[in-house]
């Protein structure tokens, strides 16, 4: 991963670089078909990997719903969204920030990195530590684990 400090302190965004044991278009699968996107992150979504259509993700517990709309599909290498949550208490609503992951094809794996943008203060920092749980997961998942 990248250096957590660095991005959990910076101007409104986290970033974070792992090599996963996949293709890339396996990795991007990931974030376009609803049935791979829950094996790592929610438990249940409704995509529609398209620009203008819907990213959203239900976490079925006290974290709540995430909504999103897709803005670039480019498979398998790039996918950017939008990213708030639905709970109107929520410091980062709806539209308010995005995700860019890009994926590079490497020999027998794949580099990805995402960049999550627009966020402020506390989001910043809880945003840093869900990326940090959910993308291990992720790198399991894409590489055939459970």
């Amino acid at each position: 991963m990248a250096d957590r400090q660095a991005s959990a302190v910076g101007v409104g965004a986290v970033t974070r670089m792992m090599e996963i044991q996949a293709t890339s278009e396996t990795v991007f699968a990931y974030f376009i078909d609803p049935g791979r996107l829950v094996r790592w992150m929610g438990i249940s979504a409704t995509l529609e990997p398209r620009p203008g259509g819907i990213f959203r993700l239900d976490y079925g517990d006290a974290r709540g719903v995430v909504r999103g709309e897709y803005l670039v599909v480019e498979p398998p290498t790039r996918v950017v969204f939008t990213w708030g949550w639905e709970d109107p208490e929520d410091l980062i609503q709806p539209g308010q920030s995005t995700v860019e992951v890009t994926i590079e094809q490497l020999d027998r794996s794949s580099r990805l990195t995402l960049r999550h943008t627009g966020l402020t203060g506390p989001s910043r920092v809880s945003h840093a530590e869900g990326w940090d749980w959910f993308l291990p997961r992720l790198a399991e998942a894409a590489a055939g684990g459970s």
